[in-house]
């Protein structure tokens, strides 16, 4: 596999997660019971895909910022003398990257909390 594929499988398995977390998670959210009925065990659904969803959102940016660093340590080690530079060109991707994984880590625990 390429070095440039590695992001692009990190893209692919975010995508995955996010959709089988939907769809764990759409159906008992969407779900209308009646309020004598929302104790029942059919109603913590939401609670297992949102569990399920928070932690692969979390491994998936650790992967993907661990293969980041990965390879900025890497091209620091071939060329000391540029490590400024690659420093301040890692910086911004890697906080997007955290950014990305902390909104849709809020996402998830507002699905729990508004259920």
């Amino acid at each position: 596999m390429k070095k440039t594929g590695y992001l692009r499988g990190a893209m692919v398995s975010a995508f995955l997660v996010f959709a089988l977390a939907f769809l764990i998670a759409a159906p008992a959210v969407n779900a209308q019971e009646p309020a004598a009925a929302a104790e029942a065990p059919a109603a913590v659904w939401h609670y297992l895909g949102a569990a399920l969803g928070l932690g692969m959102i979390v491994i998936g940016a650790a992967l993907g910022i661990g293969k980041f660093a990965a390879a900025a340590a890497e091209s620091i080690a071939r060329q000391p003398a540029a490590a400024a530079q690659i420093s301040g060109a890692v910086n911004l991707p890697l906080f997007l990257l955290e950014g990305v994984a902390i909104i849709a880590e809020v996402v998830v625990l507002l699905i729990v909390l508004l259920k």
